[in-house]
């Protein structure tokens, strides 16, 4: 297993003490289970796209749960009484748990079911007083383009 040091980055940094814990828990969390498989897409600057492969669920055998900054998807299998003779089984029939950690202003926007995937898409939206503004100095006005009228203009 990797194990990656971010005191030096902890020294010269301030106020990302989150962002460090989050990354050394994931380290620790993901110790080898990779069932079931996910992709995780970028449909634009600020919509994402998780795709999980739930083969053989069915709606309501899944529940996906947004919490802030943590989604959390989970599959539990239903029982059913199969009386069939296996002489191998090699798709999976077991119930999972699987958390993404979001970051700060993503929502989820739709779930859907389709062909074994699972499609979550998210949505970054930042409120506008979290935005970039231009602030002016002293109070100082933008410069604007003087306009001269025709009269004075010919005086000149």
């Amino acid at each position: 297993m990797n194990r990656f040091d971010f005191s030096p980055y902890r020294r010269s940094t301030v106020g990302f003490d989150r962002l460090f814990d989050l990354l050394e828990g994931q380290a620790r969390l993901n110790g080898g289970d990779n069932y079931p498989p996910f992709n995780i897409e970028r449909l634009g600057p600020d919509a994402y796209r998780i795709t999980v492969a739930v083969a053989g669920f069915k709606p309501e055998d899944l529940d996906v749960t947004a919490q802030q900054n943590l989604l959390i998807i989970q599959g539990r299998k239903k029982e059913e009484a199969n009386d069939a003779d296996f002489l191998h089984v090699g798709i999976a029939n077991r119930g999972f748990e699987r958390r993404f950690e979001l970051a700060d202003y993503v929502r989820v926007d739709d779930a859907r079911l389709a062909d074994g995937l699972l499609a979550i898409d998210l949505v970054r939206e930042v409120p506008e007083a979290m935005k970039p503004k231009k602030i002016a100095v002293n109070g100082q006005k933008t410069l604007e383009v003087v306009k001269a009228d025709g009269d004075q203009a010919d005086a000149a």
